[in-house]
């Protein structure tokens, strides 16, 4: 498949491109700064762009089969700027009439596990309390999504880790696996390149975790 990748520098936007590649997919690396793209490759395009500019993402997009982003905010500060970029993406993919979407989000903008505990329960009350700006641009970025003509997906991993690729994952359509905690980026990026060609997961939320 041809591919365009955003916030293809992030740790889930990095393994994205290098598992694409791996599995013999063209890939279009969208990037601010090319220097923080650690990974290379014959089918590999690095795209230069600001996100501001509608002009340059809409060529960026051009003709390809999918768009995977891992765009979202880094930190409290910059909230609001996974639902803006999205936005400038979703555009993009209009104007050049390209359907399919998958994009990350985090597991407490959708539902608990039908069969959360306490312990569950009250962890999922203090990190959303804590990081209630970073989720509410993700519900709103999520929000955009869905009023969109694109074919969406929306991952929800929980707590992030650094990991090797495992394989060994749940997955939840349109709920979240019990007690599921943790995950690794590199799984993250298996999975919503995975649901690329499932046909299953469009317009739904998809929970992930370990």
């Amino acid at each position: 498949m041809e591919l365009t990748v955003f916030g293809a520098t992030g740790g889930i936007g990095q393994e994205i491109v290098r598992q694409a590649l791996g599995a013999g997919h063209r890939v279009t690396a969208v990037v601010r700064d090319p220097a923080r793209l650690h990974v290379d490759g014959e089918r590999l395009e690095v795209f230069r762009a600001d996100l501001g500019d509608p002009a340059a993402v809409q060529s960026a997009v051009a003709g390809r089969d999918a768009v995977l982003s891992g765009l979202g905010a880094r930190s409290r500060a910059d909230a609001g700027v996974g639902t803006r970029l999205t936005r400038t993406v979703l555009g993009a993919m209009e104007a050049e009439g390209v359907r399919r979407l998958v994009v990350v989000s985090a597991a407490p903008v959708g539902p608990e596990a039908q069969d959360a505990g306490l312990l569950d329960r009250a962890a999922r009350g203090v990190v959303s309390a804590v990081l209630k700006d970073i989720y509410a641009d993700l519900r709103a970025m999520e929000a955009e999504i869905a009023r969109s003509a694109t074919d969406w997906t929306a991952v929800r991993p929980p707590r992030l880790q650094d990991k090797p690729l495992s394989g060994r994952y749940r997955t939840v359509i349109g709920g979240f696996p019990s007690k599921g905690r943790f995950i690794g980026r590199a799984d993250v990026a298996h999975a919503m390149l995975a649901m690329t060609e499932d046909t299953g997961t469009v317009k739904q939320g998809v929970g992930v975790a370990y």
